[in-house]
């Protein structure tokens, strides 16, 4: 298992950030890959749910499958996540940094490497991989809670 752990300091309050990580047309404005909820998500996250995302993985548009398995307000999220292949479970924590300061770390779990069409890809290319997609999302929370308080 490749486990990567990044964090950012966002000039918000933990409930700004908490709120642009679980409330649906938050995230599709923040995260360029996700395209709207396939589902009724009026009430995510909620533990056990199975949220279903439209989601662009480069230019191919497929089902994000997003399971809530550990919800704390506004501190942690944590969430079992698939995209075809590719299965990881991604992991918010949200601290204090002071009153209008928040610390959001993200922490990913993944396999050693990833099943392909007659291919693999190894434990190198998936920690890249993981490394570019913690930065991405950790960025964007960032400017989406700056730019809209």
């Amino acid at each position: 298992m490749i486990t990567i752990t990044m964090a950012t300091v966002i000039d918000s309050t933990a409930q700004r950030v908490w709120r642009a990580l679980t409330e649906p047309a938050e995230l599709v404005s923040w995260d360029e890959q996700m395209l709207a909820p396939a589902d009724d998500l009026d009430r995510y996250p909620f533990r056990g749910q199975h949220a279903r995302w439209r989601y662009r993985l480069g230019s191919v548009q497929l089902v994000m499958h997003d399971r809530p398995l550990e919800i704390d307000p506004p501190h942690r999220l944590r969430s079992k996540l698939n995209i075809g292949s590719l299965s990881y479970e991604r992991t918010f924590t949200l601290q204090a940094e002071s009153a209008n300061q928040t610390r959001l770390s993200m922490r990913l779990i993944a396999s050693n490497s990833i099943p392909l069409v007659g291919e693999t890809i190894d434990r190198f290319d998936v920690r890249e991989m993981a490394t570019a997609q913690i930065d991405t999302t950790l960025r964007s929370v960032q400017k989406w809670c700056e730019e809209n308080p």
